[in-house]
């Protein structure tokens, strides 16, 4: 099916992008370790847990801690597209300044808890700067425009995307666009056939790869409706909806559910959410104002 538009990357690009990473160095480090020998290995483990103090040292200083030699240091900065390690070190000192956090390695059992909380919060929000950096403001304004011209809006996801397709659901009824939001793909199969031209569908995945999800996708487009996409950039589902956001966030969700991917889908939407506001003008905040006073009707005054 034709899309109008083309992911700018594969997913996996993401390590082979240019040497101007900035703020996602840290995560293309993790990202590529695989594919590293293993003194190379040794020396991505060293900048990912010690970064600043990377900065304040030599190559020849970096080689003794790490136990490797200077040439396989110079290899490891190579393999990251970089002329050398002076060059890393500016951009790594770039990416530092931009405030992206430092840690980008996931909890092991022998973390204590408080580097535990440390590194959930730090890769979650790591994950919210990459997402927010890389977002096309043109896509974004597309997707607006398909929901805020939109007749009625379903929220596709399954599993812990269909609890994100929940949170939309929650946030979009409130402006009066008839709305919905299903879980279970065979209901998803089913209310995609009966749209038509002038509704819209906000499809949520993490990998972008589940088939139902993807056929519900193809029917909806088949019926008529617009389809917006958050999900990974050159994903089957990216190139089955109509406008794609891009949410490329390393995660491993055979040992763990999704968080930093959950976590980036919940923004994308608050995003859409007040973008579809700010189109609405006044008349909205009129109506959003009349639901908000139901809601202090209900609460105890005084507090």
């Amino acid at each position: 099916m034709a899309t109008m538009d083309s992911p700018a990357n594969e997913r996996g690009d993401a390590v082979a992008e240019p040497a101007g990473g900035g703020a996602s160095l840290l995560t293309r480090i993790g990202a590529m370790k695989g594919e590293l020998r293993k003194s190379e290995s040794a020396v991505a483990d060293f900048v990912l847990e010690q970064p600043s103090e990377v900065l304040n040292i030599s190559i020849a200083e970096l080689a003794y801690r790490v136990g490797v030699s200077q040439p396989t240091v110079a290899r490891f900065a190579n393999a990251l597209g970089f002329s050398g390690f002076k060059e890393f070190k500016l951009r790594l000192a770039q990416s530092m300044a931009s405030g992206t956090p430092f840690v980008h390695r996931d909890v092991g059992p022998e973390d204590s808890l408080n580097q535990a909380v440390l590194k959930v919060f730090d890769r979650s929000i790591g994950a919210l700067l990459n997402v927010r950096n890389h977002l096309d403001p043109a896509r974004v304004a597309r997707a607006v425009d398909i929901l805020a011209e939109a007749r009625r809006i379903e929220f596709y996801g399954i599993g812990n995307s269909g609890i994100v397709a929940q949170d939309a659901q929650h946030k979009f009824f409130r402006y009066g666009t008839p709305s919905v939001a299903y879980g279970d793909p065979h209901i998803q199969g089913m209310a995609a056939t009966l749209l038509r031209a002038g509704d819209a569908v906000v499809a949520i995945s993490a990998s972008g790869r589940t088939t139902d999800l993807i056929r519900s996708v193809e029917l909806a487009r088949d019926a008529g409706a617009e389809v917006v996409a958050i999900t990974a950039s050159g994903s089957p589902l990216a190139r089955a909806a109509s406008v794609t956001l891009a949410a490329d966030v390393p995660e491993d969700p055979d040992v763990y559910s999704p968080m930093t991917s959950r976590i980036a889908h919940l923004a994308i939407i608050d995003v859409l959410a007040v973008g579809v506001a700010l189109v609405a003008g006044p008349e909205l905040v009129k109506r959003l104002e009349r639901t908000k006073q139901t809601l202090r009707d209900k609460r105890i005054r005084g507090y």
